[in-house]
């Protein structure tokens, strides 16, 4: 396997936003210059494959030009005995990393919001794995188990077990390690005791079981209105002139870029596929160049 860099986007919990966290990551990736492969392990729902097939029906019907990756959907394996299942899934997901990897400078991929061997797998290649988290105790259940009235950690949950013997698995394979990143989603506009009870949790809880937070994404409608065209809200100055840019749309994108200076996988400055460059500012206004 080359030096790709691999990113996987997990949690055992549906509606999470790892779907439109991959899709942010794979464009922002594309429009600094990287080439991009990625993967698509949820089978029964496959929203990326679905978000990427909308973005390729509205490039065919608008003629603009975006970048796309190179995406595979990989699906369980259909032995019914475990072990043969699980010998075949891991052959067929080994393979596909392997050559994405080959060519590629990073490669994301997407998991099921569910437990499953497939997921499991994906999980032990990432490189930097990133589990999107509602700012909810109900959501926080998969990471710990927290007192209900000193919201003391009483012990790691499921996922974050799961988590724990990927990590195992990639060092016994390849020496490698995994930088686990939880990035918190969903975040309410106006402070509440929730909020910050939450915040005190994940900070004992990081240090606990060794993962790192970064800022998520707001509760906007703009995603799931740009899901239908297959856009990110780092397309939407160049690909959709219909839809006018608002503070709401200037303040998500500013999450969008927050989230990967966090993670420090992209450079401040983005060339897009016209050959136009913008830079971030530090107010959140934004510059445009050719």
């Amino acid at each position: 396997m080359s030096n790709a860099h691999i990113v996987v986007v997990g949690n055992q919990k549906g509606g999470s936003g790892k779907s439109t966290t991959s899709m942010h990551l794979v464009v922002s990736l594309l429009n600094t210059g990287y080439s991009v492969g990625s993967i698509d392990l949820d089978d029964p729902q496959a929203t990326l494959t679905r978000y990427l097939e909308n973005r390729r029906t509205f490039m065919e019907s608008t003629g603009i030009e975006m970048a796309m990756p190179e995406h595979h959907m990989m699906g369980r394996s259909f032995y019914e005995n475990p072990t043969l299942a699980r010998s075949d899934e891991e052959t067929r997901l080994d393979a596909c990393v392997s050559g994405l990897a080959a060519v590629h400078d990073f490669v994301v991929i997407d998991t099921p919001g569910s437990d499953s061997n497939l997921s499991r797998i994906g999980h032990s290649y990432a490189d930097t794995l990133i589990t999107p988290l509602n700012d909810s105790f109900i959501d926080l259940d998969l990471l710990a188990k927290v007192h209900p009235e000193t919201y003391k950690v009483l012990r790691p949950s499921s996922y974050a077990e799961m988590v724990w013997e990927q990590r195992k698995a990639r060092a016994i394979r390849d020496g490698g390690k995994i930088d686990w990143i939880v990035m918190r989603n969903r975040l309410a506009s106006i402070g509440s005791r929730n909020t910050q009870a939450m915040e005190d949790v994940l900070a004992a809880l990081a240090k606990r079981i060794g993962f790192r937070l970064a800022p998520g994404f707001g509760e906007r409608v703009i995603f799931r209105e740009l899901f239908l065209k297959g856009l990110t809200l780092l397309d939407l100055r160049s690909a959709d002139a219909n839809m006018r840019l608002n503070m709401s749309h200037v303040a998500a994108r500013q999450e969008v870029r927050a989230l990967l200076t966090a993670i420090g996988l992209t450079p401040a400055i983005e060339v897009r596929p016209n050959g136009s460059v913008y830079e971030p500012q530090d107010n959140g206004m934004e510059t445009l160049s050719i």
